[in-house]
């Protein structure tokens, strides 16, 4: 049965994924986004674009309005919460009859990372709001590796704040898929889904499967919290998203994110993507000739 699914974030990685998977379906797509001359991409791909900001909700009204479904993704930061309480306002004041919600591994009021209670709080409203609703929860995204590319291209090291814990990383291709098919498929209503790879692997596994992939010696060496904070800071990175950032690897150092779960193959029929394969995919970034 077609629908007309409403994707905020729109031309973010994983929203952007959602509609590549589907653009050829019998699905409407709506694309919220703030500015549409950067989004003529989607516009080619025969996608309807609407024009709100999340944190201007008189802007949301039209911008809903004819959605039966509606994707909601909030970009990490202090006005998440604002923002995802208008876009859940606004789905409900334009009678939108289901909202699939992007969340974060491990949200909970008493979580230890603020981003994680900041979606807590969200994900609480949206049950509390009386519309059928889905709520997923992705764990650490592979794709956040990069942000030691340019260590492992020039050096063959990978430094990253992560002790010697384990994750249950993954893809966010694959957050993207599964995504659309809870979109596009009844029967997730009141479901709460945790995202998470194949296997809890450890950074010395996410090096070797580098090192593989690019055909040369890659290592992974811990560094001290205080050493990746202020790498950051230097960078130019602004505080809350280094505090946001720092919160994490605290957390995951203490192997907060050793888990694995079978949600993404009950739903999508077939297993995610490997560290392997994530490493072989991207081995270009990571130094590969």
């Amino acid at each position: 049965m077609s629908q007309t699914i409403l994707i905020t974030g729109a031309t973010g990685n994983i929203s952007s994924g959602i509609i590549d998977q589907l653009k050829d379906s019998q699905h409407r797509l709506l694309a919220l986004v703030r500015n549409p001359s950067k989004a003529k991409a989607l516009e080619s791909a025969g996608v309807e674009l609407r024009v709100g900001d999340l944190e201007k909700p008189w802007t949301l009204g039209a911008a809903f309005e004819g959605a039966d479904t509606a994707w909601i993704l909030t970009p990490p930061g202090p006005r998440a919460p604002e923002q995802a309480s208008n876009a859940l306002w606004a789905a409900r004041s334009a009678g939108v009859k289901r909202v699939v919600r992007m969340s974060a591994i491990g949200a909970a009021h008493d979580a230890p990372t603020i981003n994680s209670r900041l979606h807590a709080l969200s994900d609480a409203e949206l049950i509390g709001s009386g519309i059928p609703y889905t709520i997923v929860k992705p764990h650490f995204f592979m794709q956040n590796l990069l942000m030691a590319a340019a260590s492992i291209a020039q050096q063959g090291v990978m430094y990253l704040p992560l002790a010697d814990s384990r994750m249950g990383l993954i893809d966010s291709r694959d957050i993207s898929e599964f995504a659309a098919r809870v979109l596009s498929e009844a029967g997730h209503e009141g479901k709460i889904y945790t995202l998470t790879g194949p296997a809890s692997v450890t950074m010395h596994q996410v090096a070797a499967a580098i090192g593989d992939a690019t055909g040369k010696p890659v290592r992974y060496e811990p560094v001290p919290l205080e050493a990746a904070w202020q790498s950051m800071v230097q960078a130019g990175i602004d505080e809350w998203t280094v505090n946001l950032t720092c919160d994490y690897f605290a957390a995951y150092s203490t192997n907060w994110g050793d888990l694995v779960t079978s949600d993404f193959q009950s739903v999508v029929g077939h297993a995610p993507r490997s560290i392997a394969e994530f490493a072989k995919d991207f081995a270009g970034a990571f130094g590969k000739q």
